[in-house]
């Protein structure tokens, strides 16, 4: 699998938030208030959670660069959903500049990050910075898709889909062992349970099965002990913020 360093996470960084500001630029009025790819959710709701990501994560940065912590976002969980139901509706030029202001504030303070600066720790996940610059290559890769503008899973890169085999085998029940095959790629195997499962197709669309999203090749194909059945059903998404009791 490749292996991703600080140097090519941050150039993946930049080439995640060109898109996500590309995509935003062509939007019409109209277009923002269209349902997205995510139930319940406009594409206004979509881009007020990518500005309320990149800030976050920007936080955690800025504060672990003082030595101090603080969470991801104000109030947990429920602190995030109002955040984004607020700001939903904002007007095309208010998204376009919160959007661009929020990536131009997060790649500022990972490109400014030296070499131990991506190993000091942050809050999200209990992790280091390191942690955060992934988790905001998900957000942005993942939710340039949700925006429902036709680029879909099948355009992520092998690194990412890599990466979220390794990050996404949190999803895999106890007791059951995913061998993913990929076509023309070697095989990847997630959990470590006694029942196996065979997931074959095209590397984007495993992908795309494991982050919840809907294949765009339509080539996945599930075998267990050599005979068809269903796709397994996988655990909710491991959750980065803290439901508030």
């Amino acid at each position: 699998m490749t292996v991703i360093t600080p140097e090519k996470l941050l150039e993946e960084l930049h080439r995640a938030a060109d898109v996500v500001a590309g995509i935003a630029a062509k939007f019409t009025e109209q277009d923002i208030k269209a349902p997205s790819e995510l139930p319940g959710w406009t594409r206004g709701h979509v881009l007020a959670h990518i500005t309320g990501i990149a800030n976050a994560m920007a936080r955690q940065l800025e504060y672990a660069a003082r030595g101090k912590s603080i969470e991801l976002y104000d109030s947990g969980s429920e602190g995030r959903t109002r955040a984004i139901d607020m700001a939903a509706g904002h007007s095309l030029e208010e998204h376009r500049a919160d959007v661009d202001a929020a990536l131009e504030r997060a790649l500022r303070v990972f490109g400014a990050l030296d070499a131990s600066g991506w190993h000091e720790p942050i809050t999200y996940r209990r992790g280091v910075v390191f942690d955060g610059g992934l988790a905001l290559w998900r957000e942005l890769v993942i939710h340039a898709t949700d925006l429902g503008t036709g680029r879909g899973p099948e355009t992520w890169s092998r690194p990412f889909c890599e990466h979220l085999f390794d990050f996404l085998s949190a999803r895999v029940p106890e007791g059951q062992k995913f061998v993913l095959q990929p076509l023309g790629l070697p095989p990847v195997v997630i959990g470590s349970g006694g029942q196996s499962t065979v997931v074959s197709g095209m590397l984007t669309d495993i992908a795309a099965w494991l982050a919840g999203r809907t294949p765009s090749l339509g080539s996945l194909r599930a075998t267990a002990a050599a005979d068809g059945v269903d796709l397994p059903a996988l655990l909710p998404w491991p959750a980065g913020v803290p439901v508030n009791n």
